[in-house]
């Protein structure tokens, strides 16, 4: 039996304190004095056997870590932050709006990782699972929230795995229905490298239609955390762009912004354009797929290897021989760091690097 995949594997309800919820299989504390205990085991009792990762031959190597997937970021993180429960910890305990994109780049690390690093990949999920551990409180509507809630941690893996399916569809030529079944089977298995209870999963591709159609229609909120996502009016220059006048980054800004909130109202479901107040025509549904289309057209020019962020690449090259299966993981540049004032804090993922 293997009780911890990672050092900081939370408590298990045995452990947990003296105020604990019970989610799904296993309890949550809101105020032990650990700030611990949570979804993680899947069971008080550990695992049977460590989750087996998924294949480089798999659909979910080929469409995930896609750079093309940025370009649905703003749908992702807006979708995520409807969810009342994520909503309400982003608002209360994410560094993202003050530092969007060295959150944004730095995250695709080791959530890439739970897909790229193979035999590593139950480490990576269980270390991704843990920056959660503390992330608990009460919304201003006095509601009370856990990030390892099983049904909100599960709810941020959904739009990973429709997110998938998007870049697919819209930007690499479509997906067949057997396709997205098979996606839809790899997802459980993406999602059991986390070691959460599997409680809230759909049995089934059907099932999950109808639990992402429930979720949209009378789940997700419209909230300031979701709002402030799609506010990319004042969006500063990433870390990689720094060198770049000041006055041009503001001017592309004024274009471009308007074009991505445009770009991710097209991603929604009907359900969650009424909920944000959107329109959608039949023009800009046209417009939105020739723009797909034209990215796919530019992607087919870039070398299948550079089409991955880094993680993923490095993925591809340990499954190809190109380098060792037992080489060093690739981690964020020091550029992407939390804030210095943040670097000890547990939530985050801060690799050592110069």
């Amino acid at each position: 039996m293997t009780k911890h995949t990672s050092e900081a594997c939370p408590l298990t309800s045995a452990e947990a304190g003296s105020d604990a919820t019970t989610v799904g299989e296993v309890a949550i504390s809101l105020d032990g004095p650990d700030g611990a205990a949570s979804g993680c085991p899947v069971s008080p009792s550990g695992y049977e056997a460590p989750p087996v990762p998924l294949s480089p031959d798999s659909l979910t190597w080929r469409y995930f870590g896609d750079w093309r997937g940025m370009l649905q970021g703003p749908w992702a993180g807006s979708m995520q932050n409807m969810h009342p429960q994520l909503g309400a910890a982003v608002i209360d305990h994410s560094t993202f709006f003050r530092e969007r994109w060295p959150r944004l780049l730095r995250s695709l690390y080791p959530i890439g990782g739970v897909v790229f690093d193979q035999d590593r990949a139950p480490v990576t999920g269980a270390e991704v699972r843990d920056y959660h551990v503390d992330i608990k409180g009460v919304d201003e509507q006095g509601r009370r929230y856990h990030a390892l809630n099983p049904d909100v941690f599960y709810w941020a893996h959904a739009t990973f795995f429709v997110g998938t399916i998007h870049v697919a569809e819209r930007f690499c030529g479509g997906l067949t229905e057997a396709q997205k079944r098979q996606l839809f089977d790899e997802h459980v298995d993406w999602y059991r490298m986390y070691g959460m209870s599997m409680r809230p999963v759909p049995a089934s591709w059907e099932e999950f239609q109808t639990y992402w159609d429930h979720m949209c229609s009378n789940v997700l909120e419209d909230n300031w955390a979701a709002r402030a996502v799609l506010d990319l009016t004042e969006l500063p220059k990433p870390p990689f762009a720094q060198w770049l006048p000041d006055g041009l980054w503001a001017a592309q800004r004024k274009l471009v912004a308007p074009l991505f909130v445009w770009f991710t109202v097209g991603l929604y479901d009907p359900s969650v354009r009424q909920l944000m107040g959107y329109q959608w025509s039949r023009r800009d549904e046209w417009l939105h797929r020739r723009l797909g289309d034209f990215v796919r057209l530019v992607f087919a020019c870039v070398p299948a290897r550079f089409r991955k962020h880094p993680r993923g690449r490095a993925g591809l090259d340990r499954a190809s021989g190109r380098i060792p299966v037992d080489a060093p993981l690739v981690h964020t540049p020091a550029r992407n760091l939390p804030p210095a004032d943040e670097r000890d804090n547990p939530m985050h993922y801060c690799p050592k690097v110069s």
